[in-house]
C-alpha cells in the first residue's frame, strides 16, 4: 500500500509539475476590440488561434439579444452574436514570437471575412484584415488588452 501511495503521488506531481511549468501563449488572453464596444476571447486550437466576442457593451438591439445580421448566408443571420468565432486560423511564426499570420477575421458589422496577421506590441494587438492576400489593401484595427 505504501508503494501505491508513494507512484500515485509521484505522478501527481509530475502532472501538476507539467501542468505549472506549460506556458500559455501571451495572446491568449480577454480583449478589447478598437472601438471598446465588445470584448473578445482568444485561445488556442491545436497549433492555431481563434476569438470570440464574450461580452458587448450594447448586448441588445430592439429589445433582443444582437445577431448576426449582416452575414451574407441567410441561414446565420440569426444566431446570437454573443459566443460568435470571429477570428480563426491565426499561426503564431517560428521566427518572430510576436507575429501571427494566415487567419481570418469576420467583421459582424459589416458581414465580411478578412485574410488578417497580428502583431502583439505590449499591451496591444495590432491586427490586420485585408483582401486578395495583399496586406495594403486592408486597414488595421488594435485591440487593447482587457485585464
Amino acid at each position: 500500500m505504501r508503494i501505491f501511495r508513494l507512484a500515485l503521488s509521484l505522478v501527481l506531481f509530475c502532472i501538476v509539475s507539467i501542468a505549472v511549468h506549460a506556458e500559455k501563449d501571451p495572446f491568449c488572453k480577454i480583449w478589447y476590440n478598437q472601438e471598446k464596444d465588445a470584448k473578445l476571447e482568444v485561445y488556442q486550437v491545436g497549433n492555431s488561434f481563434e476569438a470570440k466576442i464574450i461580452w458587448l457593451k450594447e448586448p441588445n438591439e430592439n429589445g433582443k439579444p444582437k445577431v448576426d445580421k449582416n452575414n451574407p448566408d441567410e441561414k446565420l443571420r440569426s444566431r446570437p452574436a454573443l459566443g460568435m468565432v470571429i477570428l480563426r486560423g491565426l499561426v503564431k511564426s517560428k521566427d518572430e514570437p510576436n507575429y501571427y499570420d494566415n487567419g481570418k477575421v469576420y467583421d459582424p458589422k459589416n458581414g465580411k471575412t478578412y485574410d488578417c496577421h497580428l502583431t502583439l506590441k505590449g499591451n496591444t494587438a495590432e491586427l490586420r484584415g485585408f483582401v486578395l492576400g495583399m496586406s495594403f489593401l486592408g486597414r488595421t484595427s488594435v485591440w487593447t488588452q482587457a485585464d
